[in-house]
């Protein structure tokens, strides 16, 4: 372990360059298992992708084409490996990148890890994070794909909280055309939410994609031994395995469940965003990525970018039957719970509050989280602009504040002790808020979609 009073950039000066040194693929009866080789020094990395041959429903595979995307998801699921130093220079040995694909990367790296460089005080800017080199293209090699036509329907990714609840809901009527995806759920099988919500929506197993990555335990024996660890860009990672999962599929579409106040960032003044690859931004340059070097057959968008978090939850509640069932707790995920501790268990209580009666959310949370004192700070982060915001994925400083009106209002007699703190700091009766009837214009929903989700 390095201590505190060492320099910070030990790693990184001991680590010059993290390499992506090859991949291999096999198709065997059962699975398509994809299999990454990285270095770092004197390290080496095997994570494997393990794809169930029963989740491919696409007759008409380019292997060569699906090879390409493979090796766009390795430089991506590379990140989680990269972090350990943040070497100065990325090697890219199993393929060639031009300099578009390039600064698309590096872009992603750097604003992904934003909340990683900040919480580990790793000063770097964009220019001086890494130096991205791959291998030279050789022309007589250059890829031509044929990836066919026919696409349909929708590739559904569902996480098991309310914002993929709504869009399960919202395309209840295509249910038909729908696959829905689930990352890590052979890995994982504890975190049920997602399964259970989508046995809700009505799909049998049949319809569930299965997407594995195992990642290589050697990363987490580092991370104890002290070399950099903290959050990446997850949903960045969903993007490009989704892309596969819908060529798989024949899928036109890639739906996700991002919302316009992903785009609200945690620090004021600077650009650090823990949902940086859930934002408009992100999904802007993944959509131009794809379509310059993949396809234009198959398109990803958000259905909830019009919308605000606030909105959703008004839409969430008119299916009680999730209540039980949807889960947004990182602490809790692989039990299937809500931990009551973190910000995000918080800040569900406090969208869910004016609406739902305390009875129930105390059975949901398993206790009145407005009278836990412990969580004060968080409290405070989670409603103060001047604050940091905490590190999770929430809403706006403004749809908080606003459902904290309505929980004062809505509270009869002496309101619990963090409530109460609000009431008497910050509640202002005569605040009007720009949230039930917020719209988001900038978003890439198709017009048939845009009216299910408006009247969803």
């Amino acid at each position: 372990m390095i201590s505190s009073t060492q320099d910070n950039l030990f790693y990184r000066n001991k680590y010059p360059e993290f390499v992506f040194d090859s991949y291999e693929i096999k198709y065997e009866p059962e699975a398509i298992i994809v299999t990454y080789t990285y270095t770092l020094g004197e390290h080496t990395f095997t994570p494997t992708v393990h794809i169930p041959t029963a989740d491919t429903r696409n007759d008409e595979i380019d292997e060569e084409f699906l090879d390409y995307l493979f090796f766009n998801f390795g430089i991506i699921n590379a990140i989680n490996y990269y972090k350990l130093t943040i070497a100065p220079k990325f090697v890219v040995k199993a393929g060639y990148l031009d300099d578009y694909q390039k600064t698309f990367f590096k872009k992603l790296f750097f604003y992904g890890l934003g909340e990683f460089l900040y919480i580990n005080n790793l000063p770097f800017d964009y220019s001086n994070l890494m130096e991205i080199e791959t291998a030279e293209l050789d022309a007589d090699k250059a890829p031509e794909f044929e990836v066919g036509e026919g696409y349909s329907g929708n590739l559904i990714c569902v996480g098991g909280g309310k914002d993929s609840v709504v869009t399960l809901e919202a395309l209840r009527s295509m249910r038909d055309e729908n696959i829905c995806l689930q990352y890590n759920r052979d890995i994982y099988p504890a975190n049920r939410a997602a399964l259970d919500c989508i046995k809700e929506a009505g799909y049998g197993t049949d319809l569930i994609a299965d997407f594995n990555l195992t990642l290589d335990p050697h990363m987490l024996e580092l991370n104890k031994e002290g070399y950099y660890n903290g959050h990446i860009p997850f949903s960045s990672c969903l993007a490009f395995a989704s892309y596969i999962m819908a060529y798989l599929n024949k899928k036109a579409y890639i739906v996700l469940s991002n919302e316009a106040s992903a785009n609200e960032g945690n620090i004021a003044g600077t650009s650090i965003n823990h949902q940086y690859s859930k934002s408009f931004e992100f999904e802007y340059d993944f959509r131009n990525y794809v379509s310059r070097y993949f396809t234009d057959q198959i398109q990803y968008f958000s259905l909830l970018r019009c919308l605000n978090e606030f909105q959703i939850v008004q839409r969430f509640l008119h299916y009680p039957m999730y209540l039980n069932l949807f889960r947004s707790c990182n602490v809790g995920t692989h039990e299937n719970k809500w931990c009551g501790h973190c910000a995000k268990c918080l800040y569900v209580f406090i969208m869910l509050y004016p609406f739902v009666p305390i009875e129930k959310l105390i059975k949901i949370f398993g206790a009145d989280l407005f009278a836990d004192q412990s969580l004060f700070n968080v409290f405070v982060g989670l409603l103060n602009p001047d604050t940091t915001k905490p590190f999770e994925c929430v809403g706006t400083r403004e749809e908080i504040n606003y459902c904290l009106k309505l929980a004062v209002e809505k509270t009869e007699g002496e309101p619990p002790v963090l409530l109460k703190w609000y009431k008497d700091n910050f509640y202002n009766p005569n605040i009007v808020f720009n949230v039930a009837n917020y719209y988001n214009p900038q978003h890439y929903i198709p017009e048939n979609y845009l009216q299910l989700i408006l009247n969803a």
